[in-house]
């Protein structure tokens, strides 16, 4: 009995930041008529992330850089593929674009984000993202 109610006093004893959830930001990438590139600014902060999300056709070349914050990286993924649970089909960082012929039609994914030991300390993130499909 005692080991039970001492348990539940631990558990109970868990901090609150513990249980808080990353944030992770979806955001839809549209082109304006005629135009083939995009640039969207952002932040975030900590382990948060955002999610670029854009339709593009197998064959297409598609190019993604990101400038800002040193501490701003970017993973592409395909369609269906999703950060976590899948390999990046490309990456890149400030100064590192992404470029290449895309091999399916669909929603792909960028998701921006920092690396662990800048957001353990939770430093905030201010980047432009750029991207370009032809």
């Amino acid at each position: 009995m005692k080991t039970s109610l001492l348990l539940c006093c631990l558990l109970g004893a868990t901090p609150a930041f513990a249980l808080a959830a990353d944030t992770v930001t979806t955001v839809p990438v549209h082109f304006t008529k005629g135009a083939s590139s995009s640039v969207t600014k952002g932040s975030f902060k900590g382990y948060d992330s955002v999610l670029y999300t854009l339709s593009a056709k197998a064959g297409q070349h598609m190019k993604v850089g990101v400038t800002g914050s040193s501490n701003a990286n970017f993973n592409l993924f395909a369609p269906g593929d999703k950060p976590g649970e899948s390999t990046a089909l490309g990456g890149g960082s400030v100064g590192q674009d992404w470029s290449g012929a895309l091999p399916a039609s669909g929603t792909y994914s960028v998701q921006v984000y920092q690396t662990r030991a800048t957001a353990r300390r939770g430093e905030k993130v201010n980047y432009s993202i750029h991207f370009a499909i032809e």
